[in-house]
């Protein structure tokens, strides 16, 4: 077997070579193929055939049809690349059946880092999130010394994650998988499609329909920041370590604000109190199993908004040469683009 640090030797920059991005038809993805593209890495992306092809506009992309739990579909997307870029995941703070969050990320991380290991792939950058590392409870920034166990993972989509990154981990450590692992914070920014949660909440914050809010925090980016750092964890990042690809601590309130500013409108000054939202967290999931559509606020999200979900991403600074703009930049690229694309009548 090759072992990982023997198939680019250490301190080695990578070459340009084809490259396999996955999750092309989200968010963070399009972002990805824009940055190796710009970067002269000639580009293949694995989409699923019911996949959106709104963000698919590049003529010189090559785009491999299959679902990442299909080994065969795997198989063939990767046969000819040198790297891959794994960032596709289902992205849900809740499902009418949670599990299935869990088997989509867990099983198709797997089968797609076999399928790299049997192509020989150079290396791999593997997206996963700061969902899988353990906030402070004072709100002190956190870093990437405090691993969540998949048992105190609050929600499916967080121990999804969890025991996704442990299948990488575990690969690097046993089979030589040249993987490095990447911990994106909250992205914001242009083409958000589906939108993702905190799409979301930029869209209904910008149309007027959240009046108040919860004591809560999150760490923001701009989308093209963190996927800039995929391209430093590429060339830069060291084979089995995590890096936080983060921005600005920021407080919930404060983000209301601002995109309140944005749009002209009057920011939301009442606080409530955490206990006040359950029941409509709890009325708005009864009311998503009839509709089919996300409920805005979810049980598992009010569980988790008692932690401010404040980062450090001085490791990826310190060893990638990480950068991020200030969120204000992400947030206004954000509600630009939800306005032209219609979000916002």
């Amino acid at each position: 077997m090759i072992e990982a640090q023997d198939r680019i030797p250490s301190g080695a920059r990578p070459e340009v070579g084809p490259v396999l991005v996955t999750g092309a038809s989200g968010f963070l993805g399009p972002a990805l193929v824009d940055v190796f593209r710009a970067a002269g890495f000639p580009v293949r992306v694995l989409v699923r055939a019911t996949s959106p092809r709104t963000n698919l506009t590049w003529p010189d992309v090559a785009v491999a049809e299959g679902d990442m739990r299909d080994p065969e579909a795997a198989a063939a997307a990767m046969r000819g690349m040198r790297y891959l870029v794994h960032a596709a995941a289902d992205y849900r703070l809740w499902a009418p059946d949670p599990e299935e969050i869990v088997r989509t990320n867990r099983d198709g991380t797997r089968v797609l880092m076999r399928a790299a290991l049997e192509a020989g792939v150079e290396r791999v950058v593997y997206t996963s999130s700061v969902a899988t590392i353990k906030p402070h409870d004072d709100g002190t920034p956190a870093d990437e010394t405090r691993p969540l166990t998949p048992e105190t993972a609050i929600g499916a989509y967080k121990r999804s994650k969890v025991v996704a990154e442990r299948v990488v981990e575990e690969m690097v450590a046993r089979e030589g998988l040249p993987a490095v692992i990447v911990n994106p914070s909250t992205p914001i920014g242009p083409r958000d499609v589906k939108p993702t949660p905190t799409g979301r909440i930029i869209v209904e914050a910008a149309r007027g329909r959240m009046p108040a809010f919860v004591d809560t925090g999150l760490n923001l980016a701009h989308v093209d920041d963190v996927a800039a750092g995929h391209l430093l964890a590429l060339r830069r990042g060291r084979i089995g370590e995590r890096y936080i690809l983060g921005g600005e601590n920021v407080l919930l309130s404060r983000m209301l604000a601002d995109i309140a500013g944005l749009v002209g409108r009057k920011p939301p000054t009442v606080r409530l109190p955490r206990a006040a939202v359950y029941p409509v967290a709890f009325v708005s999931e009864l009311a998503a199993r009839v509709t089919g559509k996300a409920p805005l606020a979810t049980l598992d999200g009010i569980r988790m908004s008692r932690y401010r979900m404040f980062f450090s991403d001085a490791k990826a600074r310190a060893e990638l040469g990480y950068g991020a703009r200030p969120y204000r930049d992400g947030l206004a690229d954000a509600v630009a683009w939800f306005r032209q694309a219609g979000y916002l009548r």
